[in-house]
């Protein structure tokens, strides 16, 4: 018996430490530029949305002191507060006893700093040469005439997590990613590497459906886009763990800049029934991932998700992150429309209605690891067809917000004037979209710029509409804000400013304008 308890205290496994605070970190809000870069804050200003002591990095003399006990230190987590590691129970007792600790929670067993994926229905087939590649899935949200637009994607982050990409760097549908230079970043958060190309091929049926291309055969939605190759999950085990890899990899999203991911994952049951979801936890705020997409989606990503393969069993519900509130969660929907049986539904336990989109997920066109074009099914493969929608409506109306964008997708939906909870709004469609989007009028000024007295002016096309105007430092900090709907020019006053360089947002119904000034 003593040896079996020796046995099981030396035992090592992954845990999760939560620190008290951020106290005496070398970070500070004012100095951004330290953790995130150029992009993310660009992200951030563009949308109104400030640094908080949330985005700052943990204070690495804590996890210093975590290392002192003898556990191995692995990733950090801004939101979370603390970090991951591998250790035994008598060491967990010791990181325990710190006083810059307020929590360690066992989130897997074992020490090889692995995860697993909720499995996924996923009917396959290869198709003949007589067999229509995807234009219907295409058509069916309006990309083909997206992509007519000149609406591919260029220019626009997007970062794709999942349990592996095989296939990827050897095939020819993605040739164009590496030849172009469109794959930006990878990490593998499962085996703590670079490498994704391995492990699974879930993900490259994923990433085909929105990034594969070859002339005449295969578009995927948003083939131009930039490419941020997330792993966070091995398909041998379902543990606590693998919510934490996709706090790592939205966080790391976040400070690259990404302004769209997407995550074919859910998650409501594990190994350890202990760690187990029960559907009065889908109220937005329990579930670790979806506390993680809620502050993704807050730092101004759009977030989209599956929203799971439970609706023929007892489960039925959508599954984490999926019910998290800004979130995007799709569902699947046959060639005719119609729901498909195994999609997810709702409502969330505080009654919103979920999922909010759906899109063609059974008998999706994917490419796979071989090249080899095929179809597959699951919620999985209707998320990335609406993210490359997102993609395409933020590239063309870059003065948007994430949530406008998603609120148009949902106002564009065959569903709209009367959403449930088994399709949400319904299929999302670019054609509805681009005939109710007005372009951001030119007519929009600004003076005069440079302010060399503390009043500036603001003149608008649609004075009758109200305005708001929001200022920001570079910093991404709000300094001033002010609204009307009295008609005609509105004046601000800069008085309370410190001479320099800010942003000003003019809203003006849905339309956002962006301009500069330079205060002197």
């Amino acid at each position: 018996m003593l040896l079996l308890t020796s046995l099981a205290e030396a035992q090592v496994n992954r845990y999760f430490v939560y620190f008290k605070d951020k106290n005496g970190t070398p970070y500070s809000i004012s100095q951004p530029n330290q953790f995130l870069t150029s992009k993310s804050l660009a992200r951030r200003t563009q949308q109104g949305i400030s640094i908080t002591t949330e985005d700052l990095p943990v204070n690495p003399d804590y996890v210093n002191q975590v290392k002192s006990t003898g556990a191995k230190t692995f990733f950090t987590s801004r939101w979370w507060n603390g970090v991951l590691i591998e250790s035994d129970a008598a060491t967990v007792a010791l990181i325990n006893s710190l006083p810059i600790v307020k929590e360690t929670i066992l989130v897997a067993p074992g020490s090889k700093l692995m995860g697993g994926r909720k499995s996924k229905i996923r009917e396959r087939k290869n198709n003949t040469a007589e067999d229509p590649v995807n234009h219907f899935q295409l058509q069916q949200l309006g990309l083909e005439k997206m992509h007519a637009d000149g609406l591919r994607g260029e220019g626009i982050p997007v970062a794709v997590f999942d349990s592996g990409f095989e296939g990827v760097n050897l095939t020819a549908p993605f040739a164009h990613l590496f030849s172009e230079n469109r794959v930006k970043y990878t990490y593998n958060f499962v085996s703590n590497t670079t490498s994704v190309y391995e492990l699974d091929d879930h993900g490259t049926e994923v990433l085909s459906v929105i990034a594969a291309f070859t002339e005449g055969s295969y578009v995927g939605g948003a083939y131009k886009a930039d490419y941020y190759l997330f792993l966070t999950e091995d398909v041998s085990s379902e543990y606590r763990i693998e919510e934490f890899n996709w706090t790592f990899a939205a966080e790391k999203a976040d400070s690259l800049g990404v302004y769209v991911i997407n995550s074919s994952l859910g998650y409501n049951t594990f190994d350890d029934i202990s760690m187990n979801y029960t559907p009065a936890d889908l109220n937005g705020k329990t579930a670790i991932i979806t506390q993680a997409a809620q502050w993704a989606i807050d730092r101004g990503m759009i977030v989209v998700c599956s929203a799971g393969n439970e609706g023929s069993n007892s489960w039925k519900f959508v599954t984490p992150p999926a019910d998290a509130p800004g979130i995007l969660a799709i569902g699947s929907v046959t060639g005719t429309g119609l729901l498909s049986s195994f999609s997810s539904m709702g409502p969330t336990a505080d009654s919103r209605i979920k999922p909010d989109l759906v899109a063609l997920g059974s008998g999706t066109s994917v490419v796979r690891a071989s090249g080899a074009i095929g179809t597959s099914s699951g919620t999985s493969l209707a998320s990335p067809l609406v993210a490359s929608l997102a993609v395409g409506v933020w590239q063309g109306f870059p003065l948007l917000s994430a949530t406008e964008v998603g609120d148009m997708l949902k106002e564009s939906g065959t569903l709209a004037s009367n959403p449930n909870n088994q399709m949400g709004y319904g299929i999302p469609n670019y054609n509805v979209m681009t005939t109710a989007i007005r372009e951001p009028k030119s007519e929009v000024l600004l003076y005069p710029n440079p302010v060399v007295t503390d009043i500036v002016t603001v003149s608008t096309p649609y004075p009758s509409e109200g305005v708001q105007i929001v200022v920001y430092d570079t910093r991404g900090s709000r300094v001033l804000e002010s609204s009307t709907f009295s008609g005609g020019p509105v004046e601000l006053d800069l008085g309370s400013l410190r001479p320099g360089l800010y942003l000003v947002l003019i809203r003006l119904g849905r339309e956002t304008v962006t301009k500069r000034i330079l205060k002197l």
